[in-house]
């Protein structure tokens, strides 16, 4: 692939940013200047520096995120900051978009792609992609409301009942459960219909992904393509 094409491709703008970005000297590869943008290289792995920011290719944009409260999922946000304001340009020139979306209050794991394929195959449903999460919740939890969550709840508007894939309880005031959809407010509704009320709420899995515990609030890393989410199988 040709340098300047490359370029594009990761998200560093126009073809004709692009190009100004190597005749100013602002692409460094092996230790070397490179200024010629029909040079032609192999993609595959190769690591470049612009603007003295390292970056690795990757053909498809897989993130996670450990999101912090405060800020909203969506590329127009209305009450607070969007998430996309945590990545660098690049990733957002490049159309990369959370998978699914966390409240504003709600912290965790969240993912990012420009890879529409994926998206709809860790958002859909039919899919059953586990989603983990720990609940801090405003009155002691009960036997009752663990049982009723493990073997459905009615949500309001919603006559049909949602269970919790598993369901159990850490603290006094403190859960774990484990969901295969992802309805809207799903966990706030569940746990409201079960006689309780979530005080906070944080999801530290997503399918066979665990939350990096190194990454604090507001930090990103790559991943090693979907079988980081979804698991060999």
């Amino acid at each position: 692939m040709k340098l300047a094409q490359l370029l594009f491709t990761q998200g560093f703008g126009t073809r004709r940013e692009c190009a100004a970005l190597l005749r100013s000297g602002l692409v460094v590869i092996a230790g070397e200047v490179r200024d010629d943008g029909d040079e032609e290289l192999e993609p595959q792995g190769l690591r470049f520096v612009v603007r003295g920011e390292s970056w690795v290719y990757a053909e498809r944009a897989l993130l996670v995120m450990n999101k912090p409260t405060g800020y909203e999922c969506s590329q127009k946000p209305r009450h607070h900051p969007s998430v996309m304001s945590l990545l660098p340009a690049p990733l957002r020139v490049r159309g990369v978009q959370p998978v699914g979306r966390l409240d504003a209050d709600t912290t965790g794991l969240l993912l990012f792609t420009d890879d529409g394929a994926l998206i709809h195959r860790l958002s859909s449903a039919k899919k059953h992609v586990p989603k983990l999460y720990e609940i801090e919740t405003v009155d002691p939890v009960t036997d009752a409301q663990i049982d009723g969550l493990r073997r459905g709840v009615v949500l309001h508007a919603d006559p049909a009942p949602v269970r919790a894939a598993a369901c159990d309880r850490t603290g006094e005031r403190a859960l774990r459960m484990t969901l295969l959809e992802g309805k809207y407010h799903q966990v706030k509704r569940m746990v409201t219909a079960a006689g309780n009320t979530v005080q906070h709420l944080h999801r530290s899995r997503y399918g066979a992904l665990a939350l990096p515990a190194d990454l604090a609030p507001g930090q990103w890393r790559w991943l090693d393509g979907p079988v980081a989410v979804l698991g060999a199988g």
